[in-house]
Formats: structure tokens, sequence, C-alpha cells
């Protein structure tokens, strides 16, 4: 799940202005398409807040849409025209660090991975299952069909809270 340079350069610009409207910067999607690209930013409640089950508002992602739409105009980090969408990270989150995924243990997770992990023809760059464990390096996952594996932060191109209906 590493970030890329301009992923990176637009959460440093960006951050502050989400924080100025009281919300909380989930994770941020730059995905270059030709002259027109898209910057899509998810938000969440802030931890105070989702502690008394307050949730993100469409009047949340309107205020950040204006905040931040005015700081990229002035840095202009984006050349040529760009599409901005705010909005929650859903049920079905993504992940955009490794500490994010620390809430989430017991849960269920799926996972992309650069390098395949198993053994033999069971070999899988896939992967879903219970997120058992997660320290600085690894985490442990038991998948599906109960397979344990242990699985390096490092190895992780991207990873997604599985929703379940509890």
């Amino acid at each position: 799940m590493k970030l890329s340079t301009k992923v990176t350069e637009l959460t440093n610009i960006i951050a502050p202005a989400v924080a100025a409207c009281d919300v909380a910067l989930w994770g941020i999607e730059f995905a270059p398409q030709g002259n027109r690209s898209l910057l899509r930013i998810y938000i969440e409640a802030l931890p105070e807040e989702q502690a008394q089950n307050k949730q993100v508002t469409i009047e949340n992602c309107a205020a950040v849409n204006h905040q931040v739409s005015g700081i990229l105009e002035v840095h202009d980090p984006i050349s040529g025209e760009f599409i901005l969408e705010v909005s929650s990270p859903g049920f079905d989150r993504a992940f955009f660090s490794d500490e994010q995924m620390h809430a989430y243990v017991g849960q269920t997770v799926s996972l992309r991975l650069i390098q395949a992990i198993g053994e033999g023809d069971k070999k899988r760059r896939k992967a879903t299952g219970t997120l058992n464990s997660i320290d600085a390096t690894s985490l442990k996952l038991t998948a599906i069909d109960g397979e344990q594996f242990e699985i390096a932060l490092s190895n992780i191109d991207k990873a997604n809270l599985i929703y379940e209906d509890t």
C-alpha cells in the first residue's frame, strides 16, 4: 500500500483543508486519465464523533469539496482538468495505510498481493479472510478456506475491509 509521490504531495496539500472542515482524512485516490484526471477524497467522522455513532454527511462532503477546490486552485498541483469527488470510505473501505488496519483486527479483509503466497498449485495473489493480527512488518490472516498466512506488509498492493452484516 505504498502511496505514489503524487498522492503524497496531494495529501500534504489537502489534509489541512479537510481538517478545517472538522472531519478526518481517510485517504486519497488519484487517477490521471489523459486530459481529465480523477481525484477522489475519502473522509470520515472524527474519532470522538464516531464514538457517538455520528457519520459523514452530504454537508461534510460539500464543505470539504468547497475547501479543497480553493486550495487546489491556489497550489495547482494537477495539470489539466480533473474531477473532484468527496465521499465517505463506506463499509467496504479501502485501506490507505497499514495503521488503518489495526482497528479492524478480527474482521474480514480482502488483499491483493504484489507477489504470490502459498505452496505449489495453491499459490495466490489474492487472499480474503479474517485479519488475526498486525504488527510493524506483517499481518496474520486466516483465509476463508482455513489456511493460515503471515503476509509481509510490503507485499500488500491493495487491501479492503469486507462488510459483514452482523
